[in-house]
């Protein structure tokens, strides 16, 4: 006979008894995400923030557009919610790509 391995067998007079030990999970606590935000300036062209959206957070020319147009008009606009660590990366990269292409676009990120 196959029993499941979580199945618990023994004397049916144990199954009251508050002896017997229960195997609980502890209860994980999932890592806090970050957004990532592109802030609008008045310098970085919009083609430029569309390259960046795709090259960096995997958007197809299309959600980029929709994305660059949001961070035009109000400002700013969160591109992507990630760990910290990931988040971070994504922060640097792009300011990094900003830079060497001599445009003032700042991106920065925020707990969730």
């Amino acid at each position: 006979m196959i029993q499941h391995p979580m199945t618990l067998t023994g004397p049916k007079e144990d199954a009251g008894d508050p002896a017997v030990v229960v195997a609980t999970r502890p209860k994980t606590k999932r890592p806090p995400l970050y957004k990532v935000l592109l802030l609008n300036d008045d310098y970085t062209p919009m083609e430029f923030v569309v390259a960046v959206l795709e090259r960096f957070f995997g958007m197809s020319h299309a959600q980029a557009f929709e994305i660059m147009l949001t961070v035009h008009k109000k400002g700013l606009a969160v591109v992507g919610v990630f760990s910290h660590e990931i988040a971070e990366t994504k922060v640097a990269q792009v300011m990094d790509f900003a830079r060497r292409h001599q445009h003032p676009l700042q991106c920065t990120m925020e707990k969730e």
